[in-house]
């Protein structure tokens, strides 16, 4: 029976480990795609919550704001909740202050940087 060198019983192993490594970071970038916002135009206004989705990766309420329905997404529910925003806080019905920037396409959707609740304002970043 041949011998394999450690070489070459490694070098499958690397390859795979890369191309693994490398579709793992290109789902983390399209997921946190971030540039299709325009922070240069910050939005703040007040809205009841239409629709509470508490889930991860991202926490998402909907809003009617200016005639539309405006599709907001939080931050993901483990940093909601360390920072004092537990999922009972979000109902619908509630009015709340959200800040954030809009899509830069246009499309009703809005990253929220913070969001005001019973008074009290979460930094969602």
């Amino acid at each position: 029976m041949p011998t394999r060198s450690i070489r070459s019983l490694l070098a499958p192993r690397s390859l795979a480990s890369t191309l693994v490594c490398l579709a793992l970071a290109s789902v983390a970038w399209a997921h946190h795609g971030w540039s299709s916002y325009d922070a240069n135009k910050v939005m703040k206004f007040d809205a009841e919550l239409a629709q509470v989705r508490y889930r991860n990766p991202h926490a998402e309420v909907e809003v009617d704001y200016g005639g539309k329905r405006w599709l907001v997404i939080l931050a993901p529910i483990r940093r909601m909740e360390s920072r004092g925003l537990p999922s009972d806080a979000l109902e619908v019905g509630k009015t709340v202050t959200i800040e954030g920037y809009p899509r830069s396409d246009g499309t009703a959707e809005l990253r929220a940087e913070r969001i005001t609740v019973d008074g009290k304002t979460i930094e969602l970043r």
